[in-house]
């Protein structure tokens, strides 16, 4: 991606970007400015990933170099940035992190956001997902053509209980597969079902799939995790960076481009953004209109004895 020129300050959406030179990526380069230019050029499809929802982010003020850390509650400086006050589970009132415009975006990497985590909820229907997510984690040892034929295999079996799905990349080592669904799902459905679903996977296929979060017993398997189906859990949004060196993106991709495709971190911040330019129809067209019930499927998935 093409530098800018080394200056004090830069507006984007009437956000000034304070020490635009300063390196984020240090192994790759990549500047402050860089990072607000890409969230610039990819706004259109970005922000209706994350606005209006409540949002963790991952900040490296000082670049990566240094460490960085998870927030979700608004900090001190914010203008333009929204927030929601929502019940914990604790049942305390707090303040969570809402972004509701394009502002609000460059806000947020003006205070060193990297990336976007929203819930599938939307701050004004918070207790009914609208998303279900199935992280496809691959532990030592798997090749990535089988992380492939595993969101295949869960797009199919999906199809099976009538859920359309969409995949994307994570940005990272595996693919999630994504459920859209419609206000009438409450966090109990959705944990119960995606939970089913992932350990009947599991104990169909053991040698290949694993529906436990434990570390061990993960080489050459796939975690399939299911607990980003909780009230307050986040995942990562379509075509946030990442905090990794080479700056990759998680992009959503058609089922059909998936085999030209050829890991989760295929895509970085430059060839993310030329995408975005070369992009003649939504990837995921009709994801966020599909009006897809838990009814027949959980007909098919009970909820597990615990």
């Amino acid at each position: 991606m093409p530098r800018a020129p080394a200056m004090t300050n830069r507006h984007l959406h009437d956000v000034a970007v304070s020490h635009p030179e300063r390196v984020v990526f240090p192994d790759d380069g990549i500047t402050k400015q860089d990072v607000a230019d890409y969230y610039h050029a990819v706004m259109a499809r970005f922000l209706p990933e994350v606005e209006g929802r409540p949002t963790s982010i991952f900040r490296f003020p000082e670049g990566l170099a240094k460490p960085g850390f998870f927030q979700k509650h608004p900090m001190p400086g914010l203008h333009d940035t929204g927030h929601v006050r929502l019940r914990e589970e604790s049942g305390q009132l707090d303040d969570y992190l809402c972004p509701g415009n394009a502002s609000a975006i460059i806000e947020l990497v003006q205070f060193g956001t990297i990336e976007f985590h929203p819930w599938a909820a939307r701050a004004d229907a918070l207790e009914q997902p609208d998303y279900l997510v199935f992280d496809l984690d691959p532990g030592y040892g798997v090749p990535w053509r089988d992380v492939i034929e595993a969101a295949r295999l869960i797009r199919d079996r999906l199809g099976k209980v009538s859920l359309r799905s969409f995949v994307r990349t994570t940005g990272g080592k595996g693919l999630h597969v994504l459920v859209p669904l419609h206000a009438t799902c409450r966090w109990e459905d959705a944990r119960h079902f995606s939970s089913a679903f992932a350990h009947s996977l599991a104990d169909e296929r053991p040698q290949a799939f694993t529906a436990k979060s434990a570390m061990e017993g993960r080489t050459g398997r796939i975690f399939i995790d299911y607990l980003r189906n909780t009230r307050g859990a986040t995942s990562v949004a379509s075509w946030s960076l990442r905090a990794r060196a080479g700056a990759p993106v998680a992009v959503p991709l058609r089922w059909q481009d998936l085999g030209r495709c050829t890991s989760g971190h295929a895509f970085d911040i430059g060839s993310a953004s030329r995408r975005m330019a070369r992009l003649r129809s939504d990837p995921w067209e009709g994801f966020s209109t599909m009006r897809q019930g838990l009814e027949t499927a959980m007909g098919h998935y009970p909820p597990m004895k615990t």
